[in-house]
């Protein structure tokens, strides 16, 4: 799985360079600033690519920007990006296009090799992955609002694991409830956030946008 890769702190990028060629991955480019990252986008146009949302020249959001610029020329391209703290604003960009295969990670998350190879994977493979407290910060704001609001607690709850990119069986032993009643709450999710039948994976994703793009 083809890789490009944006941190402009030296070690931390020699980190999680080391951290995913040990798991398979190729590294094709790790840049340090924004223009090159939108260079390498476009160039190498990976399976994937993990972005540290601040970078040079001015360190604030450039790394997010030239992304989302990339994703605009090859539509679709997976994005995981980091940050050093909860940002509903870049959250709510990243989602903007509600294409999925993306996601946001705090860079704590990066310490539990696990959680973020497991990240990586699942937004390469089209998913969302999408960090615990961000997914607070955004239901904090917005589970009032239509059609949000239809939903039951339990239907949050399982929601909000959906969104951390986790397995019906997954969200089960989180829960404590059994697959077949989280089945039962992802078809009622469905149903009340309007998306018509398809593929379920396809819906999972689906209900995530519609649920942290608010």
């Amino acid at each position: 799985m083809r890789v490009v890769l944006a941190e402009d702190l030296f070690l931390l990028r020699e980190g999680l360079t080391r951290l995913l060629q040990a798991h398979g991955f190729e590294i094709v480019a790790a840049v340090d600033d924004g223009p090159s990252l939108l260079k390498a986008l476009i160039d190498h146009r990976p399976d994937v690519a993990v972005v540290d949302v601040r970078m040079p020249p001015t360190f604030t959001d450039e790394g997010l920007q030239a992304a989302l610029a990339a994703r605009r020329q090859v539509p679709g391209l997976p994005v995981l990006v980091l940050s050093q703290y909860v940002e509903q604003l870049y959250a709510r960009e990243l989602l903007a296009d509600g294409t999925g295969a993306v996601g946001y990670l705090l860079k704590d998350r990066v310490f539990d090799a696990a959680q973020f190879v497991d990240a990586v994977r699942r937004v390469a493979a089209g998913g969302t992955a999408m960090d615990p407290e961000v997914i607070a910060k955004l239901l904090a704001r917005g589970s009032s609002r239509e059609p949000l609001g239809r939903l039951t607690a339990r239907e949050v709850e399982v929601l909000a694991s959906m969104a951390e990119g986790r397995s019906n069986a997954a969200i089960a032993q989180r829960l404590v409830i059994t697959e077949r009643a989280v089945t039962k709450h992802t078809s009622n999710i469905f149903a009340k956030l309007d998306l018509p039948p398809s593929d379920d994976d396809n819906r999972r994703v689906l209900a995530v946008l519609a649920y942290l793009d608010r």
